[in-house]
């Protein structure tokens, strides 16, 4: 086997940072190109329903809607990313500047490029807007060709053509197919083996297609017919990718459930984020001399409001400022060359200069790897261990060939014996080690069959030391009785999300999403928005239907028994006739040395501890004054200032 990957993604003089650093994970460009089917099939109108949910778009107008709607997301939150809109089987045609009445002829007949594959503004969002909206347009331009005239081979070497002109240099060039004919060249196999070629061209080229399949009430889409041979699981740059194919969209025929709008937005959504690499050809170290090579996905990320940039307005056009950062003598304020800047640690109140080797020798910890040590039983994992995020690695054969096979088998092998492995973990170049677990990952299919989640490895950051800290002690909890426990069983078991799944699609971020159509409102002369779009609000009025007596009985209940508790508190809590007072009590009469100290207006006294205590700033007595005023109470006064603090909070809160 080789000795070197191709990990690194830094220099090694690069500085470290603890952790994985995520900030550039969606940084990468990323192109999309719709190609979407207009047929008579694909506009033909669905049927006439009296139910709000029914579908009143036919499959065209819907997929260019899901067009609409993925270009006004990418224009604020991937505004460096390109997106084009390419009809096919059409009527009319066009094609970046094509003459239709040129000598040769069209190039690419019934074939209509609606928007050029470019970065998106708001003039492109408005003319699609425009098509959506307006049905006369649509009518014009949405025309289907005659029967059996359109070639898919065009289409695809057209698409080519658009990817190698205007995104050359982008690592991810996606095409999204959406069509509702599953066998396009049934009776010519010329046809069928020339769109197989430019097919594996593209997959060449590095484009990966993203079949959206339609299904209709009359006619189930069948892959296997002739897509399978179009649309690869895999693109060759990277071939182990996970990608869950998609399963196809239905419209509704009653008008109740999913309707095929909704069905496609959640599949080109689920794609519109494409699949980047946190880190690539990791070595995973089985044994000694024994490597495979993974690359690991960041599926969890917390998604945030783009950075504001300043914009200089007095140009021919408005321009984002770049900044530049100088660094300055203080005495002198010369500027300072990059080789006079030394770097140094306070230690002892001196300034420790370190060299650039030596700082580089400083952090050091060995070549990025995931190397295990060890194996353990499921059962040993704690739910407390969980820290940090976890990252999902998956095998690639780029650097070890046979990586997939001992990979799965490590994956099998693991779920079976339900244990995890131990393993060293370093991620890049100048990063700190980490001890993390091992997890198998099982495949997940949804209820068609479509793979929903992958198998493979979860890396799980396990803790140190110093991440854990002891809970207080508690004391003598009070627990609630079993008729308690049984009345909040059936309230929590009544109020169980569906399936007991907690799906977060379905729950968008408020501020995030108020926060992007603002911002589109602005862009594309909108009205501005009343209110933002809560999806997590409660539903109250479903809430008391289902649970509402039965919150009303368990209160009853609840009052009932802190009323017998709180009795049979306050009776133990009283002295009996002739009971002497445990030693080392507190009390509320003020030591002999307390009285003098207060009257002499040296010490603190109990007002100005309770203001103190009322307003958080115990800790800005010294540790004197905190000490006359435990031992006026009778309190212990050892420890350090924290646990002195933390001895007068205790003694003001149980007032």
């Amino acid at each position: 086997m080789a000795e070197k990957s191709n990990y690194t993604r830094r220099d090694e003089d690069d500085e470290e940072e603890e952790e994985i650093d995520d900030a550039g994970y969606k940084t990468i460009k990323d192109a999309v190109l719709f190609a979407i089917d207009v047929s008579e099939s694909m506009l033909e109108k669905p049927e006439a329903s009296d139910s709000k949910k029914a579908d009143r778009d036919n499959a065209t107008t819907a997929a260019l809607k899901c067009a609409y709607s993925l270009m006004q997301q990418r224009i604020i939150s991937n505004p460096n990313d390109m997106m084009g809109i390419l009809l096919f089987g059409t009527e009319q045609s066009k094609f970046q500047g094509e003459d239709p009445n040129s000598r040769g002829g069209l190039a690419y007949p019934h074939i209509y490029l609606l928007a050029d594959l470019d970065v998106p503004d708001a003039e492109d969002v408005k003319t699609l807007k425009r098509l959506v909206e307006d049905e006369e347009e649509a009518a014009r331009l949405l025309a289907p060709a005659p029967a059996k005239t359109f070639n898919l081979a065009n289409l695809l070497f057209c698409v080519n053509q658009i990817f190698t002109t205007k995104a050359p240099n982008f690592s991810s060039r996606r095409l999204f197919l959406v069509t509702d004919n599953d066998n396009p060249h049934s009776a010519n196999k010329d046809a069928r083996n020339s769109a197989a070629v430019r097919a594996r061209d593209l997959y060449d080229l590095g484009v990966k297609i993203e079949l959206f399949p339609i299904s209709t009430a009359k006619h189930q889409f069948n892959r296997s017919t002739f897509y399978d041979d179009i649309v690869y699981e895999s693109t060759p740059s990277d071939p182990d990718a996970p990608a869950p194919m998609s399963s196809a969209a239905k419209p509704s025929a009653s008008g109740d459930g999913i309707t095929l709008l909704q069905s496609l937005l959640s599949s080109i959504n689920s794609k519109a984020v494409p699949r980047r690499a946190l880190f690539s050809n990791l070595p995973l170290e089985l044994g000694p001399g024994l490597r495979i090579s993974v690359k690991g996905y960041i599926i969890l990320k917390r998604q945030e409001p783009a950075r504001s940039t300043y914009i200089y307005m007095q140009g021919e056009k408005p321009q984002i400022v770049v900044g530049k950062t100088n660094v300055v003598a203080g005495d002198s304020a010369r500027p300072v060359e990059t080789v006079e800047v030394k770097k140094a640690f306070s230690f002892g109140g001196e300034q420790i200069v370190f060299t650039k080797d030596e700082l580089a020798a400083l952090r050091h910890f060995g070549d990025p790897v995931i190397r295990i040590i060890g194996f353990k039983p499921l059962s040993m994992l704690p739910i407390w261990a969980a820290t940090k995020p976890s990252t999902f690695i998956y095998p690639s054969d780029e650097e070890y060939v046979g990586s997939t096979r001992v990979f799965s088998a490590l994956q099998q092998k693991l779920v079976k014996a339900q244990r995890f492995a131990l393993v060293w973990f370093i991620a890049r170049r100048n990063a700190a080690p980490t001890v993390a677990a091992l997890l198998p990952g099982k495949e997940e299919v949804d209820e068609k069959g479509a793979q929903v989640w992958p198998p493979g490895l979860w890396i799980h950051p396990l803790p140190f030391a110093d991440d854990i800290r002891q809970n207080p002690d508690m004391g003598d909890v009070v627990r609630a009785s079993d008729e308690l426990v049984d009345y909040m069983h059936d309230i929590v078991r009544n109020l169980q999300l569906p399936k007991a799944h907690y799906d977060p699609k379905r729950y968008p971020n408020p501020a995030l999403q108020w926060h992007y159509r603002v911002l589109q409102a602005i862009a594309l002369d909108e009205d501005m928005p009343e209110k933002a779009e809560d999806h997590t609000i409660p539903r109250y009025k479903q809430i008391h239907k289902r649970v509402g007596d039965l919150v009303v009985e368990w209160g009853h209940a609840l009052d009932q028994e802190y009323a017998a508790h709180a009795a049979k508190y306050d009776s133990s809590k009283k002295l009996g006739a002739g009971q002497k007072r445990v030693a080392g009590a507190p009390s509320d009469t003020p030591s002999k040395k307390a009285k003098l100290l207060a009257e002499a207006g040296q010490g603190v006294g109990d007002d100005e501890m309770r203001r103190a205590f009322e307003k958080s700033a115990i800790d800005k007595f010294k540790v004197q004054d905190l000490k006359d005023w435990l031992h006026g109470k009778k309190l212990p006064t050892m420890g350090k200032k924290a646990d002195l603090v933390e001895r007068v909070t205790e003694f003001h809160e149980s007032k």
